[in-house]
C-alpha cells in the first residue's frame, strides 16, 4: 500500500503557532512543523510508521479514500416535516426530490 495514496491536508494551527499535517484516513495522527512542507513530510512519515506497525500486528489498514468505491447513494433520515417541505420545493421547481437534495448538498 502506497503512503502517497492517502488524503493529506496541511493547515495552520494558531494554538500551536505551527503548521499541522493531517491524514483523513488516520484522524488521530497529526504532525507539527515550522513549514507546510515539513508538516506534510512529517505526517506522511507518521502514517508510514503506523501502517508498518499495523501490518506487524496483523491489523487491517484502512483503504485510501481515493481508492474506495462509492455507489453515489446514501440514506439520510430527516424529520417528516422537512421531507414534506423538500418534496414541495422539488415539485414547485419541477425537479425530482433527489435532484433538489443533490443540488443543495453541492451548494
Amino acid at each position: 500500500m502506497k503512503v502517497d495514496h492517502f488524503t493529506y491536508r496541511v493547515t495552520w494551527s494558531s494554538e500551536d503557532g505551527e503548521h499541522v499535517g493531517l491524514c483523513a484516513e488516520f484522524p488521530s495522527l497529526s504532525w507539527l512543523a515550522d513549514t507546510p512542507e515539513a508538516a506534510l513530510a512529517g505526517i506522511r512519515k507518521a502514517v508510514s510508521q503506523v501502517i508498518a506497525d499495523m501490518k506487524t500486528q496483523g491489523e487491517e489498514v484502512p483503504a485510501p479514500i481515493a481508492e474506495r468505491n462509492y455507489s453515489g447513494e446514501f440514506r439520510v433520515r430527516i424529520p417528516p416535516e422537512q421531507h414534506r417541505r423538500l418534496a414541495l420545493q422539488a415539485t414547485e421547481q419541477g425537479v425530482s426530490l433527489n435532484r433538489l437534495v443533490s443540488s443543495k448538498l453541492a451548494a
